[in-house]
């Protein structure tokens, strides 16, 4: 009889794959002339790319800004996507790093220090205030990372991907993934040491 964690694993499994035949299904009715069925797909994926790309870029109008030529670069792809290869949520991450590398890489004002509304309980007091300063320590501490493994802890820590997905969306095995890991993980705990158990989900 399998343990728990296999069945589990198939569970995850199962439901991962369902969602990408899902995504396959609305992909191939818009490439068939369904373009009413775009919103679908679009409200899907599009409040995970903009998350992925405000804490790459710690700049909401630019995060929105890379998730836009994120879905124009879809809509371009529809017509020979592929069912059954390249999951569309690892592939719209992909683009997404490469597109907040390139900005980064870029000359521009650095942004300001903004938060989004409504992240925090709306209770006031020091528990707000703590909140906001933890906010942004965490963003602090991801912005203080290299591209790479900055992108590897967003992936992983805040987007929910497996390791196994992750390394496919940064295009590396996962022995260098988890490497890249490690190494953020050290970073931040040293620049980092009050709140880094809250960032990387550790348990007392």
């Amino acid at each position: 009889m399998p343990g728990k964690q296999a069945i589990w694993s198939d569970g995850l499994a199962g439901t991962a794959s369902r969602a990408a035949d899902h995504d396959d299904a609305l992909i191939a009715r818009i490439a068939g002339g369904e373009i009413d069925v775009w919103p679908q797909l679009v409200d899907r994926h599009l409040s995970a790319v903009v998350s992925h790309s405000w804490y790459m870029l710690n700049d909401r109008d630019e995060a929105e800004d890379v998730a836009q030529e994120v879905f124009l670069r879809l809509m371009k792809k529809v017509k020979d996507w592929q069912p059954g290869g390249a999951r569309l949520r690892t592939w719209l991450h992909r683009v997404t790093v490469n597109l907040c590398i390139d900005r980064r890489r870029a000359v521009r004002p650095e942004p300001l220090d903004t938060l989004a509304e409504g992240m925090f309980s709306s209770g006031g007091g020091e528990e707000t205030d703590r909140g906001i300063d933890l906010e942004r320590s965490v963003r602090g501490a991801l912005q203080a990372l290299n591209e790479r493994q900055r992108a590897a802890m967003i992936l992983v820590h805040y987007q929910g991907f497996s390791n196994i997905e992750a390394a496919a969306t940064l295009g590396l095995s996962v022995d260098a993934l988890e490497s890249l890991l490690a190494r953020a993980r050290r970073a931040i705990r040293r620049d980092l040491e009050d709140v880094a158990g809250e960032l990387l989900g550790d348990r007392p």
